[in-house]
């Protein structure tokens, strides 16, 4: 999936030997009191870490709160360091573990608000990878999708959309339960909201329910921190303890601790859950992180451990799957996008200009605000195709620099905000271009 960016001539011109980078500044960023820390520093954008075009066998990827963006408002270094990027045909992609809303959504505010073109090929959000479990129509389990999913999170049915957008079909979501019986959480009053996003439960042929008429759940997917904990909390509760994922049934095993049916794991039936984020903290405009999907995760996994009838007292969340940096799954597919970028790239250059086909994707860098999933996942993450994944840490989001303090995941660099770590890069792969060594660089 390439992406369309203007080719510049096939050599650039190199730095001056000391430069003075557009994106560097010996001051940290402060959102409310710098505010002429903007675009006046960033004129000239060419005159540093210019690579030859037939040497781009590097990408780069960012997270996106933190790194970018700060709430609603960019971080201001991003844009001229993206704008360096397109104007040198460099690829990258924005690798986010938020998400919620349909990727072309967030594409289209995401270039309102950075006023750059940003491509949704460009673009990977925590749930983004669930499109190949759609496409497939088959759980990793091997179980095909025939009846509901339960998807959770957001605001209002935004991941609904997001979910059917995929190719998901019969999705429900936590008001829907509640406002067809609002016995299921009696704490949590229906309101007009929740009417207005609820959606009938579906009508499905009696293959595809439980013996007197409930919905049968073939999984669920939290697609984004949940907004009501405790009611998420006791529906996903109510299906991982039901009969086969029949909503309203009890699991056969909840009243005999024992396993008295030939040694079969009474977990084995259970509805598979899906996390989209581990962050336990994100970076927002708060002036300290606020808890994300992972708290969620932490929480539900209390419950389940303690709960009186779980049929192994004490034992983890079951058939759990966690997606989202810094887990593998989330690095492979943003690996394969950029493959395919740099790959379909370089043959069409090669095609239209004779040469003969350019390198592959060597080296990736991955610029992060938070240790425990941006560094931490770059820095785990062991490449099938031997490309190496090179983690920058920025202090301007969960990461904050205190004299004396270092993180507890340790980066290949540490930089003061995405501006220098873009410059870091290129200077680098300038070096390498030509043969030199890195290691006083890293």
């Amino acid at each position: 999936m390439a992406c369309r960016v203007a080719r510049l001539p096939s050599v650039l011109p190199r730095p001056r030997a000391t430069p003075t980078s557009p994106l560097r500044s010996t001051q940290n960023w402060i959102p409310q009191s710098k505010p002429q820390f903007q675009q006046a520093r960033f004129q000239s954008l060419k005159q540093f870490g210019a690579v030859p075009a037939s040497k781009h066998d590097f990408a780069f990827a960012f997270d996106i709160d933190g790194v970018l963006l700060h709430g609603s408002t960019p971080i201001p270094p991003a844009r001229p360091a993206l704008t360096h990027l397109l104007t040198t045909s460099t690829p990258f992609l924005l690798l986010t573990n938020g998400g919620g809303i349909s990727e072309s959504a967030r594409v289209h505010d995401l270039t309102q608000k950075l006023s750059l073109p940003i491509l949704e090929s460009q673009f990977v959000q925590s749930h983004t990878p669930f499109k190949s479990i759609a496409a497939a129509g088959v759980l990793p389990n091997g179980k095909p999708l025939e009846n509901c999913i339960l998807v959770v999170g957001g605001d209002g049915e935004k991941v609904r959309h997001v979910a059917e957008g995929y190719g998901f079909k019969n999705v429900v979501m936590s008001q829907d339960i509640l406002v067809s019986d609002p016995g299921v959480w009696p704490f949590t009053k229906v309101t007009e909201t929740h009417i207005s996003t609820s959606r009938p439960l579906p009508k499905l042929n009696t293959t595809t329910t439980g013996n007197s008429g409930q919905l049968k759940f073939d999984a669920i997917f939290v697609y984004n921190d949940p907004r009501d904990w405790a009611l998420d909390t006791q529906l996903i509760i109510d299906l991982l303890l039901s009969n086969n994922g029949v909503l309203g049934t009890e699991n056969p095993f909840h009243h005999n601790h024992t396993n008295e049916e030939g040694g079969k794991d009474p977990l084995a039936s259970t509805p598979p859950i899906f996390f989209s984020n581990p962050d336990v903290i994100w970076a927002s405009p708060h002036p300290t992180p606020r808890l994300g999907q992972g708290a969620f995760r932490h929480a539900l996994e209390g419950v389940w451990r303690n709960h009186p009838t779980n049929p192994v007292p004490g034992s983890p969340l079951p058939n759990t799957t966690v997606i989202g940096k810094p887990h593998r799954e989330t690095y492979v597919y943003a690996e394969n996008v950029l493959s395919d970028f740099i790959n379909n790239n370089n043959n069409s250059v090669s095609k239209s200009s004779g040469e003969r086909e350019r390198g592959k994707l060597k080296r990736v860098y991955m610029v992060g605000d938070n240790p425990d999933s941006d560094i931490r996942g770059a820095n785990d993450f062991v490449s099938e195709r031997g490309v190496e994944w090179i983690s920058v840490l920025v202090k301007t989001g969960v990461y904050k620099h205190v004299q004396g303090r270092m993180p507890h995941v340790m980066p290949r660099k540490i930089v003061e905000h995405v501006g220098e770590a873009v410059e870091w890069a290129c200077l680098r792969e300038q070096r390498i271009a030509r043969g030199e060594k890195v290691e006083d660089l890293d």
